[in-house]
C-alpha cells in the first residue's frame, strides 16, 4: 500500500479496496465506545418529538415550518430510524459511526482525483480525529455525517463532469448538493469549493466553470435564505442573541479560523461548550488575527506559482468552508458560544490535507528512508489521535458526563451549570440541583431557564413562595415561554391563589394553543375557583389535544359524578384504560360504583386503589368501612387497622375500627 494517492483512480484496485477496508476497521475500533452510549443534550428533540412520531411527519418536514431547522432529509432518516430503532440508542449510534467511516473513504477518493498526495492517510486522520467526536458520538449531530456524504459525492461527481463533460454526471452533481443542503446547510459553500478544485486543476478557472457552476451557487442561496429565516423564527425567535456591529463581527471572524486551526493541530481539553470571547474593537490587537489570515494567504496567492500553491489550496478550503459559522449570521448557539468543534466537521479536511501531503513531500524527499520514517511517524500520529477520540467518546456516553466534562474545562458555562442541575433534579439531587441553577443565573442574570427550574426545585421542597418569584422572574425575562406561565400557576394554585392561577395558565395558552397540560391545570384552576362548568370546558380540551390524559379523564368524572353518574363511570374506565396503575382513578371509580350499587366492584376497586398506593388513606377507609357494613369485620379491622400503623392522627380509623370489633363481639360471624 502506498501513501502518495499519485496513481490513477479511474477505476477501483484492491489497493483502494484494501485501504477502505482499514479505514472502516480503524473508526469502528476508535469508535466503539460510542456504541455504549445513550442520547445527549438536544438528541430528546429527535427521539421524543410528536413529528418525528407523527404518521404524516415526512409530510410535516418537508412541506411545513413546524420543525425547528429546515434539514428534511435529516429529519426524513430520523423518522425512519424512529421506527426502526425507537428509543433505543445504538441503532442511530452505529449509523452515524457508519456514515463517519464512508465519509472518510470520500474523502481519500476526492484527494486523490485531485492528485494531492497522502490522499489515503488523510482519511485515517479525519476517521480518528478527536474533534470530530462531537459530530460522530453526538446522535444530533448526524445532520453533518448525512450532508457531509452528499456533499463529497457532489464534488466527486462533479470533477468526473469536469473530466468527461457528461452531463449526466453534472446533473447527479447537483441534484447530490441539494440533497446535502436539505441534509444541513453548513455545505452551502460548495460552488466556492468547487471553483477551488477547478482552480487546483488547471491554474485558473475558466468562463464556462463560472456559468456550469451558477445553479449551485443559486440553490445554494435559495435554502441558505431558508436556514437564515428557520433560524430567525424557530430558533432564535426573536431574542437578542448577538448585539455586535458589523465591525466587532469582522474583526471576530479573523479569531475563529485560528481557533479552530488550534485545535486541529493540538486537539487538547475539547469541549462541548467554550468560553465566549469578547472583543475589544478598540484595541489594535484585536485587529491582529484577521490581518495575519489575510496577509498568509495574500503571500500565498503571490506565491501560487511557486510554493504558495497548495497551502493557499488548503487554507483557502478551511476558512471558505467556515464562512457559514464567522458570525456573520445569528443563530441560536451564538447565545452560548462563538465556536464549537461540530462546526468544522466539513473544514477540518483542507487542514488535514495540507498537512498530510506537506509530511509525504518532506518524507519523499529523503528517499526510501523518508518513506519508512514516513510511515512510522504517521502510525504513531494515528495512535495518539485515534486514542485521544476514543477516550473523547466517554464524554458523550451521557449526559452529565457530557457536563460535567464541560465544567471542568469551562467552569463559566452558565448553559452547562443549567443542563447538569436538571439532571440532578431528574436524580432526586435537590440541592446540588439548586446550587447548579443559582450558578447559571448568577453567571447569566438574562437567563430564563435557570429560574424556572430553580422554581420548580423550591416547589419540589415546599418552598412555594420563594418558587414564585423565580418563576416570575423567569416570565419577566421571556414573556412567551408557556411552560413558564403554566409553572407559577401551579406555584399559585398549591399557594391559594386560583384566581392569578388562572391568569398564568390563560398565559400559557395563548403562547401556545395546544398545550394540553395547561388547559388541564386550567380545569383544577377554575374548580378551585368554584367555576365547575368552565373547568369541564378545559379539561375537554385537554383530553382533544391529548387522547391519553388519563388525568383530565379522572378529574372529568369527579365533576360529572354527582349529576351525570354513567358519563362519570365512563370518564374513569377511560382513565383506566390509558393508565391501568393510576390509584385515584380506581378509587374515584369504586365511589362511583358504590353510588350506583355495585358495592362487590367498588371493593376491588378500592383494594387496586390501595395496591398501588398503601398510603392512599381514603382508599383504606373507605374499603374497610364498606367491608365491615357487608360483614366481613375481620377483614375490615385488618384494613383499618393498616392506616393506624400509617401514622394518622385521624380519629375516623380508630372510630371505624371500635364499630367494627362491637359488631363482631355481638354476633358478627364474618
Amino acid at each position: 500500500m502506498r501513501i502518495d494517492g499519485s496513481r490513477d483512480v479511474r477505476r477501483l484496485d484492491p489497493e483502494c479496496f484494501w485501504w477502505s477496508a482499514l479505514v472502516v476497521a480503524i473508526t469502528l475500533v476508535v469508535y466503539w465506545p460510542s456504541l455504549r452510549g445513550g442520547f445527549v443534550w438536544d438528541d430528546s428533540l429527535i427521539v421524543h418529538n410528536r413529528i418525528v412520531a407523527a404518521a404524516d411527519g415526512l409530510y410535516r418536514f418537508w412541506f411545513t415550518t413546524q420543525a425547528p431547522d429546515y434539514y428534511p432529509l435529516t429529519w426524513s432518516l430520523w423518522w425512519a430510524e424512529w421506527r426502526w430503532w425507537g428509543t433505543h440508542p445504538l441503532g442511530y449510534h452505529v449509523v452515524n459511526v457508519v456514515l463517519h467511516a464512508v465519509n472518510a473513504i470520500l474523502i481519500a477518493i476526492v484527494l486523490r482525483r485531485l492528485k494531492i498526495p497522502g490522499s489515503w492517510f488523510a482519511a485515517l486522520v479525519f476517521a480518528v480525529h478527536p474533534v470530530n467526536v462531537a459530530t460522530v458520538a453526538w446522535v444530533s449531530e448526524q445532520k453533518n455525517t448525512v450532508s457531509m456524504l452528499f456533499y463529497l459525492a457532489s464534488i466527486l461527481l462533479y470533477l468526473r463532469f469536469d473530466e468527461r463533460e457528461g452531463w449526466g454526471w453534472y446533473v447527479a452533481s447537483l441534484i447530490s448538493f441539494l440533497l446535502a443542503l436539505l441534509s444541513k446547510t453548513a455545505v452551502v459553500m460548495l460552488p466556492v469549493v468547487v471553483l477551488g478544485c477547478l482552480w487546483w486543476r488547471y491554474g485558473r478557472i475558466r468562463w464556462k466553470d463560472g456559468i456550469r457552476i451558477a445553479p449551485f451557487f443559486l440553490v445554494a442561496l435559495a435554502l441558505g435564505l431558508v436556514t437564515v429565516w428557520f433560524q430567525s423564527h424557530q430558533v432564535i425567535g426573536g431574542l437578542p442573541i448577538r448585539t455586535d456591529s458589523f465591525l466587532k463581527r469582522l474583526v471576530t471572524a479573523g479569531w475563529i479560523p485560528w481557533f479552530y486551526l488550534y485545535k486541529d493541530f493540538w486537539p487538547c481539553d475539547l469541549c462541548v461548550v467554550y468560553t465566549k470571547w469578547t472583543v475589544d474593537t478598540s484595541h489594535m490587537i484585536s485587529y491582529l488575527p484577521g490581518i495575519a489570515l489575510v496577509l498568509a494567504l495574500g503571500v500565498f496567492w503571490w506565491k501560487r506559482s511557486l510554493w504558495g500553491r497548495a497551502p493557499l489550496f488548503g487554507l483557502g478550503y478551511f476558512v471558505a468552508t467556515l464562512f457559514p459559522v464567522l458570525g456573520f449570521f445569528d443563530q441560536g448557539f451564538y447565545s452560548v458560544s462563538l465556536v464549537a468543534d461540530h462546526w468544522q466537521y466539513c473544514s477540518i479536511t483542507g487542514v488535514i490535507a495540507l498537512a498530510v501531503a506537506a509530511g509525504a513531500k518532506v518524507f519523499g524527499w529523503w528517499g526510501r528512508d523518508g518513506r519508512y520514517a514516513g510511515v512510522l511517524v504517521g502510525a504513531v500520529v494515528l495512535a495518539i489521535l485515534g486514542n485521544g477520540a476514543r477516550t473523547r467518546t466517554g464524554v458523550y456516553l451521557d449526559s452529565r458526563a457530557l457536563w460535567e466534562d464541560t465544567l471542568a474545562k469551562n467552569p463559566k458555562a452558565w448553559l452547562a451549570h443549567n443542563n447538569l442541575g436538571y439532571l440532578l433534579a431528574g436524580d432526586g439531587e435537590l440541592g446540588g440541583a439548586a446550587r447548579h441553577y443559582e450558578e447559571a443565573i448568577r453567571l447569566n442574570p438574562s437567563y430564563a431557564a435557570p429560574e424556572n427550574n430553580l422554581g420548580t426545585v423550591l416547589m419540589r421542597l415546599g418552598r412555594t413562595s420563594e418558587a414564585i418569584g423565580h418563576f416570575a422572574r423567569a416570565v419577566e425575562i421571556e414573556p412567551d415561554w408557556a411552560a413558564t406561565h403554566n409553572n407559577l400557576g401551579i406555584a399559585f394554585l398549591q399557594s391559594g391563589e386560583a384566581g392569578k392561577a388562572v391568569d398564568e395558565f390563560r398565559q400559557a395558552i395563548h403562547y401556545s394553543p395546544d398545550y394540553a397540560e395547561a388547559y388541564y391545570n386550567l380545569g383544577n384552576a377554575l374548580v378551585k375557583a368554584g367555576r365547575k362548568q368552565d373547568a369541564m370546558v378545559a379539561y375537554e380540551r385537554a383530553t382533544a389535544l391529548n387522547p391519553n390524559f388519563a388525568q383530565a379523564y379522572n378529574n372529568q368524572g369527579v365533576l360529572l359524578q354527582p349529576d351525570r353518574l354513567a358519563e362519570a363511570l365512563r370518564r374513569y374506565e377511560r382513565a383506566l384504560e390509558i393508565d391501568p396503575d393510576y390509584a385515584e382513578a380506581h378509587f374515584n371509580l369504586g365511589n362511583a360504583l358504590i353510588q350506583s350499587g355495585e358495592t362487590n366492584r367498588a371493593i376491588a376497586q378500592y383494594r387496586e386503589a390501595l395496591r398501588l398506593r398503601p398510603d392512599h388513606l381514603d382508599a383504606r377507609y373507605d374499603l374497610g368501612v364498606l367491608l365491615a357494613d357487608e360483614g366481613h369485620y375481620d377483614d375490615a379491622i385488618h384494613i383499618l387497622q393498616g392506616g393506624l400503623t400509617a401514622g394518622t392522627s385521624s380519629p375516623r380509623f380508630r372510630q371505624a375500627i371500635d364499630a367494627a370489633q362491637q359488631a363482631l363481639a355481638g354476633g358478627g360471624t364474618r
